[in-house]
This record gives C-alpha cells, structure tokens and sequence, in this order.
C-alpha cells in the first residue's frame, strides 16, 4: 500500500540562496517593486517605511542578522538531512509558478504535471537585477546545463484521475517548451534540498499569485487532503513525501499572521485555515496556500519540528517570515 510517510514545509525565498552580506542588500529591489501592507493594501516602499518608523532597526543589527543567517542555513541542511534519510519513492511538490512557464494566456488554478520527466535550466542570462541578485536566483537552477529529473508518472496519473473522480477538474501537463524549465518552487526542492539527487517527483502547481482564479484556502486544504486518499488507493506499495514550498509571509512580514498559521498547523485546526483571509493571501503571502494544501495531506502524521524566523532585511519591515516543519 502506497501512504504519505514525510511531510515538509519550507521557506525557498533567494535570501536562503545569499551569503549573510547581501540581506540588507535586498532593499535595492525592495525600493523598486510593489507591496502591500499587514491588512492587504497596496502600498509602496517608502509608505511601509513610514508606518514601521524605528521598530525595525533592533532586527537589524549585525549580530541579530548573523544568528537568523545561520539558523536558516541551519534549516535548510536539516530539511536535506531529513529527505536524504527518509528512503522515499516518490515525493509531490506543492510549489507556485510565478509565470515562469504558465502566464495570462493559459493560467492553470491546479496542474498536475505528469510527463516521464521535468527539466530544469541553467538561469537565463538576461535575468534581470543586480549581478548578486542573479547570483542567489541562479542557486535555484543547474550551474551550466540542463537536467531532466524524473517523474513518477504512474503516480502523478493515478493523482490525475482520482482527483476528477473526486470533482477536481484539475489542468495537467506532460512537457515543458523548449529552452524553459521548472520554476523556482520547485528547482529549490531539486536543487537546495535534494541536492540534484534523482528521487521521483509529482509537481503540483498552484496559482496563488494571480487573480482571477487563485484557489481558496479550503479548496486547498481539501486538494490535499483528496490527494492522500488518492495515494493510498494506488496499487503498488510506495513511500511518498509531500512538501509545500514557499512562504510564510512576505514581502512584508507580518508575524502575527504567520503565527496565526503556525498555531493552526500545531492544532490542526482546518477551520482556522480555511477562515484565513484571502486578502492577505496575495503576494508573497499567497504561497501559504501550498502549505495549507500540505496540511491536508498530513493529517495523518505527527508535526516532529517547526522553526519559525522572521528574516527582516530592510527598515521598512520587508524581507520573509521564514518556516521550517516537518511531519512524519
């Protein structure tokens, strides 16, 4: 009998790819992009800096920033220790696609990519940004060539087909275009935390970025909870992972919201994430849909570590509530 044993959750921002040096650094994008606010709202990056006035500067100082670098590098290898020892068969990613390979034009809610392989690529050269920016995306792809890793596509059909019967009229994919890879959720799993070693993966793409049609928090929960059902229906015996990367909060942290998650996690507590306000689930936000869509599918396992470090970079309060769990 197949069954989920492993369950992950982790943060994959480029700040767990920067040497210590460069977090503060981050205020260079940070200045340039958009934002919004605790409750949801648009704002800008000199608007946040005004609200946050001097409270951030103690999460500033060298040394705070020091020992937060060191824990989240520290998570990072733990969570690589935990898969490497796990002996899985196969494990489902639960990761967001940034229009890295679906955009405006064909915008999946729910896709369950099924081809024998997926294929990640060395970083595009016109990457914008500053060279140590591109320097920390880089660290989510290969180095110089392309490598395909492979898929257990029995059971990403079998995923397939038991979520229609199960009224989920989910978008799938067997092939990447030319010259495109997977995105960042996922290279981070293949690349930060197994490695580059070959362990069958189901990726399973979310659209928690884009309005219209990003999934609500209890149609997520429920996803995950239909694809452990489905897991243990297939006929072969199997150890299977799930991880949920990205997250929590960015790019303005709010930890009283990702301690909102955290507590609903330790409980389990399905309503408080189903009651979770979709307002403040865009952005970065957005990408605590893959953890919910998780929980789902470890109901079953016992929460054995949560590491919660909220990583600020900027006076402004920006930078990542950064979350590191695992079930089993």
């Amino acid at each position: 009998m197949a069954k989920i044993v492993l369950g992950i959750g982790s943060s994959h921002t480029p700040m767990l790819n920067a040497p210590l040096a460069d977090w503060t650094r981050f205020i260079e994008r940070d200045r340039a992009r958009a934002h919004l606010d605790k409750a949801g709202n648009p704002v800008s990056y000199d608007e946040l800096a005004k609200i946050a006035g001097d409270s951030i500067a103690p999460e500033l100082r060298p040394e705070v920033l020091a020992q937060r670098h060191a824990a989240a590098a520290a998570q990072v290898e733990k969570l690589a220790g935990v898969l490497r020892r796990a002996e899985l068969d196969t494990l489902i990613i639960v990761g967001d696609d940034q229009k890295e390979l679906y955009d405006t034009d064909n915008l999946p809610s729910v896709l369950v990519y099924h081809g024998n392989s997926i294929r990640n690529v060395p970083l595009h050269t016109n990457h914008p940004g500053p060279d140590w920016s591109r320097a920390a995306a880089a660290r989510y792809y290969e180095r110089e060539t392309p490598k395909d890793y492979p898929v257990d596509t029995e059971l990403a059909n079998h995923l397939i087909g038991q979520l229609v019967e199960r009224e989920f009229d989910v978008s799938v994919a067997d092939t990447i275009a030319d010259g495109y890879g997977e995105g960042h959720a996922f290279g981070f799993v293949h690349n930060r935390l197994l490695n580059g070693a070959t362990v069958p993966v189901v990726p399973i793409f979310l659209n928690t970025y884009y309005p219209p049609n990003q999934p609500t928090p209890q149609r997520c929960h429920r996803l995950g909870q239909e694809l452990r059902r489905a897991v243990e229906s297939l006929p072969r015996d199997a150890r299977v992972g799930v991880i949920a990367s990205g997250g929590l909060s960015h790019f303005t942290i709010d930890e009283e919201f990702d301690g909102r998650i955290i507590r609903a996690l330790r409980e389990r507590d399905a309503q408080a994430l189903h009651d979770l306000p979709r307002r403040q689930l865009n952005s970065g936000n957005s990408e605590i849909r893959n953890w919910i869509c998780m929980a789902g599918a470890v109901e079953h396992l016992a929460l054995d570590s949560l590491e919660y470090i909220p990583a600020y970079r900027t006076p402004a309060g920006t930078g990542t509530g950064l979350c590191f769990a695992v079930w089993n």
